[in-house]
């Protein structure tokens, strides 16, 4: 067996790591290089996995950085299965046709900008590859061996990262002895609201497991609900909005069931709350259509409030016109939009319009990548850009932690410590995370593995 990592080997981005058996070619996941535009796209636009010779993708879950490129790497010429749970790949469609649409915007602006030769002016892929590629998914139900050859056969367990992404364990038949490989995808935290915790499975002959935060023990989410409520209550005294950039998917949905707690609570204040993302209204739509496969705690709720994103006094904003609307509306009020740090999207607009008055509150959630909007207004420079023009940042700045739905260093151990309590494991890679989380993950899993951890490098073919 040969397994070659693709992307999101000593990086975070662009998870695609091939699996080779005889004839048979795998590739787990398939996401875009995230990070510089020029670095990334030539990223992007090459594939060192000969796509029209893999027989199937098996895709963890929806996030950009490992489904993003599926549609890409059909133009080039593949045409196996998807297979991904039946959550993932709804959830997937929005993400890739949100993603296709924005390249496409991207590339005719560049064109009128600079002409058809500056790089940028055709999309990596276009809606009508997206709309081939969906033909292409297989989904799967959850806990069960499903055989997808022969040779081959699979089984999806929950991670808890997002709704429907999974743990993936995998029974390949090599030179007449079956050998068996599990991959994390992304893993989740235990404890967060919503998802189910991590799933355990049993150990194996070989691991590629994640480590974004192999090396970090993140705050606790259970103080995320108070702070809202705070923050709101303080804004709805002084007649101020609270603008909350967030991502989409995944935090919008966890943010949404907070405020919603709240309000079943009695203590929410009489403060108008919107979401105003079209990608964040679609992918809730999808929440909705998968609540069976949330957590304990969900269904308890499901019992006597059958709306867990939705409560008297929220809107889900639907055009462009409400809003821009929203920008002139007087009195105190809650904006949840898009995009997490500040960079593009609706909330940029509403952040233009609230940065400067200090009546005004805007709350980060999530991290801000040097260099970006979100990381400006975190730091609380003195002033912060615009659609080129300077804003004075007068608003208040509250940055709450905590709602991260990636494994911490905690969780990872003790995900390590159930699996290897079941029976061995062999064999263990570690991608998905920058060199110092990476070694930290490292030292964590040599006392459960049989052999050394390796953190490969990129495009090298490892013998197992």
């Amino acid at each position: 067996m040969k397994l070659t990592f693709h992307g999101a080997a000593g990086e975070v981005t662009g998870s695609q790591h091939l699996i080779e058996v005889g004839d048979r070619r795998i590739l787990l996941d398939c996401g875009l290089f995230q990070g510089h535009r020029a670095e990334c796209r030539t990223k992007n636009e090459q594939f060192h996995c000969q796509p029209a010779d893999l027989d199937a993708v098996i895709l963890s879950h929806a996030h950009i950085d490992h489904s993003g490129n599926l549609p890409g790497l059909f133009k080039a010429g593949f045409r196996g299965d998807v297979f991904c749970t039946a959550a993932t790949m709804d959830v997937a469609q929005l993400m890739l046709e949100d993603s296709a649409k924005i390249q496409e915007e991207d590339a005719r602006y560049l064109a009128g900008k600079f002409g058809d030769g500056h790089p940028g002016t055709e999309s990596l892929y276009t809606r009508e590859h997206v709309a081939a590629l969906l033909k292409q998914f297989q989904p799967l139900a959850f806990h069960e061996w499903h055989q997808l050859a022969e040779d081959v056969r699979i089984r999806f367990s929950d991670s808890g990262h997002i709704l429907g992404s999974a743990i993936t364990e995998l029974e390949i038949v090599d030179n007449d002895e079956s050998r068996r490989i599990v991959f994390t995808g992304d893993l989740g935290r235990r404890g967060l609201p919503l998802l189910r915790d991590p799933e355990v499975v049993e150990g194996c002959d070989v691991l590629i497991t994640e480590s974004t935060y192999g090396n970090r023990v993140h705050p606790s989410a259970s103080d995320i609900k108070d702070e809202l409520l705070r923050i709101i209550t303080e804004a709805s005294i002084v007649g101020g909005r609270v603008i909350i950039p967030a991502f989409s998917l995944g935090r919008t949905q966890h943010l949404v069931y907070f405020l919603n707690e709240l309000h079943n609570e009695g203590k929410l204040p009489n403060v108008p709350i919107f979401v105003d993302s079209p990608l964040a209204r679609r992918v809730t739509r999808v929440y909705r259509d998968h609540k069976d496969i949330m957590d304990a705690e969900v269904q308890e709720l499901l019992r006597h409030d059958q709306d867990p994103f939705g409560f008297p006094g929220m809107t889900y904003v639907a055009t462009q016109r409400e809003s821009m609307e929203l920008n002139h509306r007087q009195g105190p009020f809650v904006v949840i939009s898009a995009s997490g740090m500040c960079e593009s999207g609706r909330v940029v607009h509403h952040l233009k319009h609230a940065v400067s008055n200090p009546e005004n509150t805007i709350v980060l959630i999530g991290f801000q990548g040097r260099h970006t909007v979100g990381r400006k207004i975190a730091e609380r420079q003195p002033s912060v850009k615009f659609f080129d023009k300077e804003y004075p940042l007068r608003a208040n700045v509250e940055v709450l932690s905590g709602l991260s739905a990636h494994a911490d260093a905690q969780d990872f151990r003790w995900w390590f410590e159930k699996m290897h309590a079941t029976s061995s494991i062999g064999q263990a890679f570690i991608v998905h995370g920058e060199e110092e989380q990476a070694r930290a993950q490292a030292q964590v899993l040599e006392e459960f593995c049989d052999e050394p951890p390796i953190i490969p490098e990129p495009h090298v073919a490892y013998e197992v």
